[in-house]
Formats: C-alpha cells, structure tokens, sequence
C-alpha cells in the first residue's frame, strides 16, 4: 500500500513529462501508437529536460515504450546511469482509425471519433482504438505500482499528453468512475508536471506544464498534436 502522513517519511516526488517534439507534432498529426520519432527540435528539448531533472535528484526513470517517449528519456538515463523501465502502460491513448492523421482529416473521414475526443468524452472507445476511461485505468494503475515500490524517491515518466492529462486528473481528485466529460490540461513538448506524494489522501500539485526550463530554445511553445 501507498504509505501514510508521516512527517518523518520523505514524500515521493513524481514529475511527469510529456515527449520531446515528434515528427507528427511537427505535421499537426495523431501520435497515437505510432512509432513517430522525435525531430530535431524534440531532441534538443529532451537534452535540456534531461539536464534540469538531473540537478533536481530525480533517481528513477519509466518511460513510455513509444520511440518518441524512450528518446526523450534516454538523455536523462545517461546523466545519471540509470536504466530506462519502459512500459506499454505509459503510452498515448490508442486512438485507432485517427492514427497518423491530421485534425481536419480526422472531422472529415471520422467526425463521430474526432468529435468524441476533442470533447473529452471519457467512456468512448475510438473505433479499432480505446476510451480515455481505458486510458486511465491502465495508466493510473501503474504509477501507484511505481509510487508503492519507489517510497521516498524522485521519479521522472516519460509519457505524452493525452496520458499525463489523465494521470494528473487522478493525482488532482478530478475525474472519477462516473465522470462523463473532462476538462483538458494541456502539456507542452517536454513539460513537465510535478507532484509530491504523502499517500492517497495527501498529494500536492507543485506545478503543472513547466517549461520554463524551454524558453531559451522555443519560448512561446506550440503545443504539438497529440
């Protein structure tokens, strides 16, 4: 179980961090499952994400088994020799028949799918994809898997922004079984989110799509499609 208040028990910090820039970011396409690798400006963005979880003691890695999100853990891996625990559970929705298309074509060929998304519709399962509900469930129940097993410690999940909306919806208390629609929480390419974790019932939101370790190389980030 997830440890209890204790003020003598350092608290898990968790920072969860969305992918560097992808090839379909930079189209304005679905990510999806798909194995678009990060582009060049993605690269440089997970090198100087890399350096600034360094020098704040993160310890742990997991990451996504997606290309772009294992890319832009591997900087970071490398700092600070740590392995990389990467999972299918950290992945972006599945987005199914969207996969690899644009916004417009996705309203165009699939409006009931597209609609659904944009709108946060939690229960609707994306044809040949998955429900954001499925999204987290699978996501959610994992990072208390890590929580559990790394008490105390700093751990960086490389994860993208679909994922990460969800997650922290939970950590925040704001979606639940029964929750029909959502609000969207928008992270940027290399965001960060950070929470502190005492137990279940004691978690602080510490901030949420950082990026002002960014500024230097895309200041005004765009936020990439999913």
């Amino acid at each position: 179980m997830v440890p209890q208040d204790d003020p003598q028990v350092a608290p898990t910090r968790i920072y969860l961090v969305r992918h560097g820039q992808s090839d379909g970011n930079a189209q304005g396409r679905f990510g999806g499952h798909g194995p678009t690798p990060l582009s060049l400006l993605g690269r440089t963005q997970a090198g100087v994400t890399a350096k600034l979880l360094a020098d704040e003691g993160v310890s742990v890695i997991y990451s996504s088994d997606l290309a772009r999100a294992v890319q832009t853990a591997e900087p970071l891996a490398e700092l600070i020799a740590s392995d990389i625990n990467s999972t299918p559970a950290f992945r972006e929705r599945h987005v199914g028949v969207l996969e690899g298309l644009t916004f417009d074509e996705s309203k165009k060929l699939h409006p009931q799918d597209y609609f659904a998304l944009i709108n946060r519709d939690v229960q609707h399962v994306i044809t040949n994809g998955e429900s954001y509900k499925q999204l987290l469930q699978r996501t959610s129940n994992e990072l208390w898997n890590i929580v559990r097993k790394h008490a105390g410690q700093r751990i960086a999940i490389f994860s993208h922004t679909g994922a990460i909306c969800f997650m922290s919806l939970h950590l925040m208390g704001a979606v639940r079984s029964k929750t029909k629609f959502t609000p969207w929480l928008i992270t940027s390419n290399c965001g960060i989110n950070r929470f502190e974790i005492r137990s279940r019932r004691n978690i602080r939101v510490l901030a949420l799509n950082d990026t002002r370790h960014l500024a230097d190389i895309t200041g005004n980030d765009s936020f990439g499609a999913r």
